[in-house]
């Protein structure tokens, strides 16, 4: 029989490529898959308007697993910012309501959560213990939604929160960066310094210009990985709080550039200023902060629990995800 055979997984956010990806694993396992997003689609969905559909997916469920929340690859506009925030905030509430008003509550609680909660980290790596929460817009809904998730009293629910660091697969955020590699722009990313609105500066959501001179760090974590964390959040007691969901040896941004680019067969690589860099993201709707920032961030509570990742060096981690196999 296989671990999840006739009990119910209640997954929220399963329409990004992590969630799509998760969804299948959790059917291979044998779970009964009942997905929560914006508008019912079949038996087995609920929307968020439905108040009562949600509570009776949640009741006597094995597992509830959200991973919703806005995409934060666009502007950093004042209306993303207000859904960005509540699209994780509302819906880690709407959760923590049905788990409240259970007869069978979930025993476990898994919430998507991010590695950005850190601060810009240049000179030692984040950790549970000691890693220390950061400034800005990103960080506000980070703390935000743990704080969402974390807070109310749900004593017969074990919680654990993904801080995840840029997952790598099929969709994800590599694939800009496979972009601009086979077009031989693949050197490394420069900061510099860069106008914005007084608006966009108060809130946080403008990223401030660091010296890093493309040295900036980058911690990752395959898929497969992720959804294998998945599986021993489940499994295991031991595994609760916030955990830092990311590969054991993260790179900087020059060494980054330069696996990719091996992975591509691109000997030039262009490097990019701060100028281009923001031209490019106004472009592509997004933040320049997704390439900037250093996020220095290592799992310090995987491996004391003993998990062995089954990607742990950055090129092998891309050439499975250009080459499509696990």
């Amino acid at each position: 029989m296989s671990r999840g055979e006739g009990s119910r997984a209640v997954v929220a956010g399963a329409a990004g490529f992590v969630g799509t990806a998760l969804v299948a694993d959790l059917r291979e396992q044998g779970y009964d898959v009942v997905t929560v997003g914006r508008a019912a689609s079949g038996p087995s969905h609920v929307s968020w308007g439905d108040a009562a559909g949600l509570d009776r997916a949640i009741d006597g469920a094995a597992v509830v697993i959200n991973l919703a929340g806005k995409n934060v690859s666009c502007r950093y506009t004042a209306r993303n910012r207000r859904e960005i925030l509540h699209s994780r905030t509302a819906t880690t509430s709407a959760i923590a309501r049905s788990i409240a008003a259970s007869v069978s509550p979930p025993p476990v609680w898994i919430n998507a959560s991010t590695a950005t909660i850190y601060r810009h980290a240049m000179d030692r790596p984040m950790t549970e213990s000691a890693g220390e929460i950061g400034t800005g817009f990103s960080v506000d809904v980070a703390t935000a939604w743990e704080r969402a998730f974390f807070q109310p009293a749900l004593p017969q629910t074990r919680r654990v929160a993904l801080r995840m660091a840029i997952v790598l697969g099929d969709g994800s955020a590599l694939a800009p960066l496979l972009g601009l590699s086979r077009v031989g722009l693949g050197g490394r990313q420069y900061d510099g310094r860069w106008w914005a609105p007084r608006s966009k500066r108060l809130a946080g959501a403008f990223h401030e210009y660091r010296p890093t001179h493309g040295r900036q760090m980058f911690s990752w974590v395959h898929l497969d990985d992720v959804l294998a964390i998945v599986r021993r959040s489940i499994a295991d007691d031991a595994v609760s709080g916030p955990i830092n969901v990311a590969a054991p040896r993260p790179v900087d941004n020059a060494e980054l550039m330069a696996t990719v680019r091996r992975v591509v067969r691109m000997p030039v690589g262009v490097p990019l200023r701060r100028w281009m860099i923001e031209l490019g993201a106004i472009g592509m709707r997004t933040e320049s902060e997704l390439l900037l920032k250093s996020r220095w961030v290592v799992p310090e509570t995987l491996t004391a629990l003993g998990y062995t990742f089954r990607h742990a060096e950055l090129e092998g981690a891309v050439r499975a995800v250009v080459e499509g196999r696990s």
